[in-house]
């Protein structure tokens, strides 16, 4: 205890003490000239004049005896009283201050390490609020991370939350929890650069440690990646794709068929004879009821062509293919993008023609009851 004490005062010590030396060198100086001007003293006499009178000792070895003597002697023992009342008041409350900050962050640092594991999000704004949100819904432990004392203030803390206002970038105590405890640093700061920073502080002492970043610039994806992160995200990408996505929402095509992996080619030909997208496919597993979703997003037939060529070289692939389909019992579902509607209705006449097809635009539930399924 001792010993933090003793470091509280030294990291005071600069700040308020200078502040305060320099308060009480202008209230010297104002001594010493007026006992030279107004006390009629002499320099060294001045000195010992303003000196005993800021301290309030007063000897009695001199007496103001004009009116104006009088005023200077009492404006200069009160401006001493004041003074030394105001240094010694700021200096012990910023001292309790970080007495305060001390205690509080030593219960957070001890809330850490009660945790048995945790992820770190480094940046509170729009991006990681919705991050923190996700987290806390599962019960996640968190750590946020951000310099903004604001921001800090913002952000409800519990037993699963903890905040810790710093710089991830200077402060090398990031590097210390990304340990063996951290399941993940999520680095969501809207800023490519401190991202890539922090992202090197990081993987400089904890090479094993899963990083994923946000990137604001498409062209920064490429330096994060170098610096260590293990995932990138960019939300630009990522909402220009869903946007894109909801663009073209009437004229998409969700449809259930079921047939077995040799006809995979054949039911793609047909998908791009029409000019149409094939976005996602999902196999409706039983007993689950969000279907494992593979995206596509081709109409080149050539790209068919050249996954059937490689699922006939590499038998592993293949073969976890095919048990794909038992388990699914051949059902899946493809999400098609298209011109117009009528274009969709001659796909589906055609895809009639080669294969089941158990319904159009179907919800999870519905492809469930009609498959018996229960979820």
């Amino acid at each position: 205890m001792r010993k933090t004490i003793l470091k509280l005062w030294a990291d005071l010590s600069t700040k308020y003490v200078t502040k305060g030396i320099i308060l009480i060198i202008g209230l010297l100086i104002y001594g010493i000239v007026g006992s030279y001007l107004i006390m009629g003293l002499n320099l060294v006499d001045s000195i010992y004049y303003a000196v005993i009178t800021m301290a309030t000792v007063g000897y009695g070895d001199y007496f103001p005896e004009t009116g104006i003597q009088k005023i200077f002697a009492t404006t200069l023992a009160l401006a001493g009283v004041a003074l030394l009342a105001y240094v010694f008041n700021i200096i012990l409350t910023n001292f309790q201050e970080r007495m305060g900050e001390y205690s509080k962050g030593a219960r957070k640092m001890r809330t850490i390490k009660n945790m048995d594991d945790y992820f770190i999000l480094c940046g509170y704004g729009r991006v990681g609020k919705v991050v923190l949100d996700e987290l806390k819904q599962r019960n996640q432990n968190v750590i946020v991370i951000d310099k903004d004392e604001k921001v800090c203030e913002s952000i409800e803390e519990s037993e699963n939350v903890v905040v810790m206002n710093k710089d991830a970038i200077t402060n090398d105590f990031i590097a210390e929890l990304a340990d063996e405890k951290c399941n993940s640093v999520i680095v969501s700061t809207g800023n490519d650069v401190t991202n890539l920073f922090i992202v090197l502080t990081i993987r400089e002492t904890n090479p094993d440690a899963w990083i994923v970043t946000r990137a604001s610039g498409f062209e920064n994806i490429s330096k994060l990646r170098k610096a260590g992160a293990d995932k990138i995200v960019s939300p630009e990408i990522s909402g220009g794709y869903e946007l894109y996505f909801e663009s073209t929402r009437p004229h998409l095509l969700k449809i259930t068929v079921k047939h077995p992996s040799e006809e995979l080619l054949d039911e793609f030909k047909i998908i791009t004879k029409h000019g149409c997208t094939l976005e996602n496919i999902e196999y409706h597993i039983p007993g689950i009821g969000t279907p494992l979703t593979r995206k596509i997003k081709t109409m080149n037939f050539d790209e068919g062509i050249k996954y059937q060529k490689y699922l006939e070289a590499h038998d592993t692939e293949r073969e976890a293919l095919e048990n794909l389909y038992k388990i699914t019992n051949n059902t899946h579902s493809h999400l098609i993008a298209g011109p117009n509607k009528s274009t969709f209705d001659k796909l589906i006449k055609d895809l009639e023609e080669m294969e089941e097809i158990i319904g159009i635009n179907l919800t999870n539930k519905e492809i469930a009851k009609l498959t018996n399924k229960d979820f």
